[in-house]
């Protein structure tokens, strides 16, 4: 545990939840194993002809990739430190009538926890949480030499919403979220606006967009990136350069952000969204997160992060997609939104 403030002496469980595992599914199987062990570098397990799982760490489990259509994410667990914080959790959902169900013993040896529960999240990916992780003592093979997980989680997720002031009133009343800083930028003409929320000492867990001005999803995946974060630049560079290699397409070059500072570059996985492969972002430890006041910063970048391979069909079908969203609902848990606004 860190030394953040706990459900025993505030109410809170701020500092005791952090992204686990992240559950994908996808029939491209295949690409998704060169993707995982070739390009990125990340240790993979064939279970079966069905069954993926990516480590990074001790953990039995990182990424688990299931055979099924929808080429999306399709869950985030989260493990939570104790009993207490657990329950808190459970109470503030099942107090809003939200339905909390057990998930079977399969799912969790599949997600390689000792028992999870799971419960519905905005743009229709569920949210699990657990306490007990399963740990492998087998070595990791894999060609990274390491990726930072921790205290901070295994990184980030982020999202483009119809609904931004909702998404973010749901992690601040389910996990006690706190607003680091915010985004705005101008892409494609577009005015957009980013949410960074924390749950723990990582910058920001949960990162939320949207479009200003006009409610339109681009975007046909439920989220639109998932980090991750390398131990060394060497090993960010050096995943760079596979993916460009093994031909898998790059959406974004190298470049750093303006807020938390991260180094990083952003591929497109076999699925269709994007993953994020950082370096060394801000770390809001105790003793920042006592004096953090959230700012607001002008560009996502403050160089590099130029686009790759943009091409006119790609801008069509992010149009199409978006024509598709207008006056179709963004799913949503209304119970849990809480009322934040702005």
């Amino acid at each position: 545990m860190t030394s953040f403030l706990h459900p025993t002496t505030d109410g809170s469980v701020f500092g005791s939840v952090h992204l686990g595992y992240v559950v994908v599914q996808s029939n491209r199987l295949s690409d998704w194993r060169r993707f995982g062990a070739d390009a990125i570098g990340l240790h993979v397990d064939e279970l079966d002809s069905s069954t993926l799982r990516f480590r990074l760490d001790d953990r039995s489990c990182r990424f688990l990739i299931r055979r099924g259509p929808a080429e999306d994410v399709i869950a985030l667990g989260w493990q939570v430190d104790d009993h207490e914080t657990f329950d808190r959790i459970v109470a503030r959902v099942t107090e809003r009538e939200v339905p909390i169900i057990e998930g079977t013993p399969e799912e969790a040896a599949l997600r390689g926890v000792e028992r999870l529960w799971r419960f519905a999240g905005p743009k229709g990916i569920a949210q699990e949480i657990f306490t007990n992780a399963v740990t492998t003592p087998e070595p990791l093979r894999m060609q990274s030499s390491g990726w930072v997980t921790g205290e901070a989680g295994l990184g980030h997720v982020a999202m483009l919403s119809r609904e931004p002031e909702s998404v973010r009133g749901y992690f601040q009343t389910v996990f006690d979220s706190r607003l680091s800083d915010y985004i705005d930028e101008n892409i494609s003409g577009l005015k957009m606006k980013i949410r960074f929320l924390r749950v723990n000492e990582r910058h920001h867990s949960i990162a939320i967009a949207n479009i200003r001005g006009v409610k339109i999803d681009p975007i046909r995946t439920s989220v639109q990136h998932i980090n991750i974060q390398s131990g060394t630049l060497d090993d960010m560079l050096d995943s760079y350069q596979r993916v460009t290699d093994l031909g898998f397409r790059m959406q974004w070059s190298v470049g750093q952000h303006t807020n938390d500072r991260e180094l990083s570059y952003y591929c497109v996985t076999p699925s269709g969204f994007e993953l994020e492969v950082g370096w060394n972002p801000i770390v809001i430890g105790p003793e920042l997160e006592s004096t953090w006041e959230p700012s607001t910063y002008q560009g996502i970048s403050s160089w590099g992060h130029s686009t790759v391979g943009e091409t006119v069909l790609n801008k069509f079908a992010q149009f199409r997609q978006a024509l598709r969203t207008v006056g179709t609902p963004e799913i949503a848990v209304p119970e849990l939104t809480g009322g934040v606004s702005r």
